[in-house]
């Protein structure tokens, strides 16, 4: 078989299993496999394919088809600017979740040196991308899962920052740290409710990096009540909540000594990072 009737052997998987991206994954498992780039891949669509790669492609598209997400089946997301490594042990990096970076970067300067805190880190994308944007800062990551804890001191390493940023395996709030002058987190936010109706790609990624107790709040509240000690006086507690959860968790900042600075919205106007102020 060829490129071109190779993927459309990869459409049709897909598209009878309800993957709506159907024709991109098939061009993105095939381009792996011919270790191409998506758009050599499509210049090339007459190539051949030898029995190995044609067994590797179909063992990627059935992987697929159970709605694997593309990011585990590569080990690897792009995030910010830079690449990296991801398992089904960590959640994957997220276009929204760059907010968080993006509004702490408008608060610093290159030559800032700052001290962050970066709650259930995961994979480490949040704090190794603002420590590569701000090289003269540091950085401590917490995070329950081992697992994630030595993804992403791998990622540290990649990016040749590790020794810029300590990696803890411990809860949030058992933490006791120093005075950080920025705290910067994705928690987990998701209801028991919403989390049983999710898709079943999101379902791949690791419970406790989503799931949140009844209210999904569980966590927000350890980290908004830990921040209060942690944080400096005017520092910064920066961090992702779900939509419907914003006004509970204005509130509950508020009557913990936070001013809230404003709330950003996602690239779909869907309310979503909270710049908060330390003042008490």
């Amino acid at each position: 078989m060829n490129c071109l009737e190779t993927l459309s052997y990869g459409n049709s998987i897909l598209k009878s299993n309800n993957i709506d991206s159907y024709k991109l994954d098939s061009e993105l498992l095939l381009a792996n496999v011919m270790k191409m780039s998506r758009e050599e891949l499509l210049i090339n669509l007459q190539e051949q394919l030898d029995r190995i790669k044609l067994n590797k492609f179909k063992k990627l598209i059935d992987r697929r088809k159970r709605k694997e997400p593309i990011a585990y089946i590569f080990k690897k997301k792009e995030f910010w600017k830079f690449n990296f490594a991801v398992d089904n042990n960590v959640l994957i990096p997220r276009p929204e979740t760059e907010l968080i970076v993006e509004e702490v970067l408008k608060l610093t300067n290159f030559k800032s040196s700052k001290h962050f805190l970066d709650i259930g880190t995961g994979s480490g994308c949040i704090i190794l991308s603002i420590i590569k944007e701000r090289p003269s800062s540091i950085g401590t990551a917490l995070d329950i899962s081992k697992k994630a804890i030595k993804i992403a001191t791998s990622n540290a390493k990649m990016h040749h920052i590790q020794n810029k940023v300590k990696f803890v395996n411990i809860s949030v709030d058992k933490y006791l740290g120093s005075k950080y002058d920025f705290i910067v987190s994705n928690p987990p936010y998701i209801n028991s409710i919403e989390y049983n109706r999710l898709e079943m790609n999101v379902k791949f990624e690791p419970h406790v990096a989503l799931k949140a107790g009844v209210d999904g709040l569980s966590v927000v509240k350890k980290l908004i009540l830990k921040s209060k000690n942690l944080l400096k006086i005017n520092g910064k507690l920066i961090f992702e909540v779900g939509s419907k959860q914003m006004i509970q968790v204005i509130n509950l900042l508020k009557k913990n000594g936070f001013y809230i600075n404003r709330v950003c919205k996602d690239f779909q106007s869907i309310p979503r990072v909270i710049i908060s102020t330390k003042i008490i």
